[in-house]
């Protein structure tokens, strides 16, 4: 069983094909079945959602790209 996801969650893209494929972001909302992740760099922000099959958990504590999967 996947482990839940709670708005605050710290999670990475796994879908090879999406265009945000490897960054990392933190869960802003879950509505309708999507988790909407916020990510932000320097001088830019962007929600975008995501379906749970497309995010893996990651620890957040490792730093900016060193996150480990839970």
């Amino acid at each position: 069983m996947d482990e839940m996801i709670f708005p605050g969650s710290a999670v990475r893209i796994t879908n090879q094909g999406d265009l945000y494929y490897g960054f990392e972001g933190q869960v802003q909302r879950i509505t309708d079945g999507r988790i909407a992740v916020i990510f932000s760099g320097g001088n830019w922000e962007k929600i975008v959602s995501f379906r749970r099959s497309e995010l893996e958990l990651i620890d957040a504590t490792a730093g900016p790209g060193k996150g480990k999967k839970k």
